[in-house]
């Protein structure tokens, strides 16, 4: 039980799918983890058998603690180890603030910040057989400036991160590496759910320094180098990857 393994959640499309991918060629199987989108998790699943690496599919909502402990007991049965961990999978409600009722709020939380908390948990277990590993989170900019009808989206996301810093200072007698990256603005399927999507792929495009928008492949080499030895003294960070428009007034 040599191979390493990687467990992404929400890798089906976007962000997580393409860290998936970069992970397979980097020779990990991989644990892919879907709550809808199935035909999107067995796409993925060829195209990782196709680079000659195990793939192991598992629906699974994260916002449910019992759904996340069943899908670490299906990894613990199925590979007896995990080595990494990207907490990918994101949801929330896109409603200003007086809209918001309770159900989106707990939605929301649930599965961008409770899940980080509960997975770490279990990732954790599995990974201190090895020796250790690494856990990384997707953030956001709404964590710590303002976006319109991003309210509850951007606390959760700044929960993530705070949970980001605690994680790391108490798994890290474990030798498990805990870090965040943050994005700006990036064309995925998920941006498609936002009401003013357009207004923000065009400021975007218009004012980032950089001269261009944040692309996916911007997002996961910025993971792959916090999963990598080279990063191992960066511990509870959240590396905003953005092109410089965050530090725009």
């Amino acid at each position: 039980m040599t191979q390493k393994v990687a467990l992404i959640t929400g890798s089906s499309r976007g962000i997580g799918k393409a860290t998936a991918l970069r992970l397979a060629q980097a020779g990990y199987d991989i644990v892919i983890n879907y709550a809808r989108s199935k035909k999107g998790a067995l796409e993925t699943a060829a195209q990782i058998e196709a680079l000659g690496r195990k793939a192991f599919i598992i629906k699974a909502n994260v916002g449910d603690v019992d759904k996340i402990k069943d899908m670490f007991a299906q990894i613990d049965q199925e590979f007896g180890r995990l080595d990494v961990f990207v907490n990918n999978a994101a949801s929330g409600v896109q409603r200003p603030v007086m809209e918001l009722e309770e159900s989106h709020w707990d939605w929301t939380l649930n599965i961008n910040s409770k899940a980080l908390l509960f997975c770490a948990q279990e990732a954790a277990k599995l990974m201190e057989r090895n020796g250790g590993g690494k856990i990384v989170s997707i953030s956001s900019l709404g964590s710590i400036r303002y976006l319109e009808n991003y309210t509850v989206v951007g606390v959760s996301k700044a929960a993530l991160e705070a949970l980001t810093r605690y994680l790391a200072v108490e798994l890290a007698p474990k030798n498990i590496v805990v870090n965040a990256v943050s994005g700006g603005a990036v064309d995925t399927e998920a941006l498609k759910h936002f009401p003013n999507r357009e207004e923000l792929l065009q400021e975007a495009k218009e004012k980032t320094p950089a001269g261009r928008m944040v692309e996916i492949d911007d997002m996961v080499n910025c993971v792959m180098f916090l999963l990598s030895e080279e990063s191992s003294m960066i511990r509870g960070q959240t590396i905003i990857i953005d092109g410089g428009i965050s530090l725009l007034v």
